[in-house]
């Protein structure tokens, strides 16, 4: 008898209600005084691990293999880094009447953060797209988002970023970047541990996010910065955010097709150019903003939640485009969709993904 599973039809992800628990936690029981410093060394330390592994994930090979299909990268990371940040800039325009500054801060924020890869792979996997340039994409963009997000940050969000310093982003690179650059370097002893126990790993990933919430939105209790925030401004939030959902959807999918990629590359464009991910946002908002950081990552947590949504419904329908429509410019696209229908283990490790995605992103 097979296990029962989170049903499809429920709109919420398990993990961001476990996201949204941490919250009530963190709201009823911050941490305070030293348990607020252990909590703080605990979710640096759990950070570190998980960008360690990340790099003991990502194959140097594949990674220099997609290096080759140069014009998708930049496309996505021109996506990821200018068109979000200037559709954040315009946003500025709503302050105050419909953003207070500090929910604008966050949400500029979101706009500089890079792409996830999990759910990118997951959506990209479904709709029947290229595979392998959305993990290369998501992987590139994560890897620099670790240097491009904390400089934009610098530039565009000043003080009210926390107080951004030269030590800022030094605490960034150590957190981040290095525990990569170690995981790469011992991927090939450690490569094999690590695939073989995805499942156990996945959970040190939703762990180290779940901690990170805790310990920013504790810090944000104490400091009493919640009531800020009023149901319409919230509300008011969600629909500028779902407006800059919609438009970078459309403009990944539309600009792909006017730079005259093919179907399969347009999907993984879409999916990897239109997304933020939660999980490398959450430690660069913790050291960027503060006290500040748990109204900073709210925008983020938001508009994480809205895009899988969003982009789940959007794979759906692209995996019903006719076979003659979808795959008549790439052979290759054709026989990964017959793999992908014929295949069970494939459409199901595809299911978990996509329940999944927010481990990553």
């Amino acid at each position: 008898m097979k296990r029962p599973s989170w049903p499809t039809w429920m709109p919420i992800d398990p993990y961001i209600l476990a996201l949204l628990g941490t919250v009530g936690v963190a709201a009823l029981l911050p941490a305070r005084g030293a348990g607020a410093d252990i909590a703080g060394g605990a979710s640096t330390a759990a950070v570190a691990f998980l960008f360690f592994l990340y790099g003991m994930r990502l194959s140097t090979r594949e990674a220099l293999d997609g290096l080759k299909h140069w014009r998708l990268h930049v496309t996505v990371l021109a996506c990821t880094f200018i068109a979000f940040p200037l559709l954040g800039l315009a946003a500025k325009g709503l302050v105050p009447y419909v953003l207070t500054p500090a929910l604008y801060s966050g949400f500029l924020f979101l706009t500089l953060v890079p792409s996830t890869i999990q759910s990118s792979i997951a959506f990209t996997s479904m709709a029947r797209g290229n595979v392998p340039a959305a993990i290369c994409a998501g992987s590139f963009s994560s890897l620099a988002g670790i240097v491009i997000t904390p400089l934009l940050a610098a530039a565009l969000l000043g003080n009210s970023g926390g107080g951004f310093s030269a030590d800022s982003l030094v605490k960034i690179v150590a957190q981040l970047l290095v525990p990569f650059l170690a995981g790469q370097l011992l991927r090939r002893w450690l490569g094999g541990f690590v695939a073989r126990h995805k499942k156990v790993l996945g959970y040190v990933d939703r762990g180290s996010i779940l901690l990170v919430v805790y310990t920013a939105f504790s810090e944000g209790m104490v400091e009493g910065i919640w009531h800020q925030v009023t149901p319409l401004r919230l509300g008011a939030l969600i629909g500028v955010e779902a407006v800059l959902l919609a438009a970078m959807l459309a403009l990944t999918w539309y600009g792909a097709k006017r730079m005259g990629f093919d179907r399969g590359d347009r999907v993984a464009i879409q999916f990897a150019g239109s997304k933020k991910s939660l999980a490398a946002g959450l430690p660069m908002a913790s050291v960027l903003f503060g006290a500040q950081a748990s109204l900073a990552v709210l925008p983020l947590m938001l508009f994480h939640q809205m895009q899988l949504m969003v982009c789940a419904v959007i794979a759906k329908r692209r995996s019903r485009d006719p076979e003659d429509a979808a795959d008549a410019t790439d052979a290759t696209d054709a026989e990964d969709a017959d793999d992908f229908v014929t295949q069970p283990s494939r459409a199901e490790e595809t299911r978990t993904a996509v329940g999944t995605g927010t481990r990553s992103g």
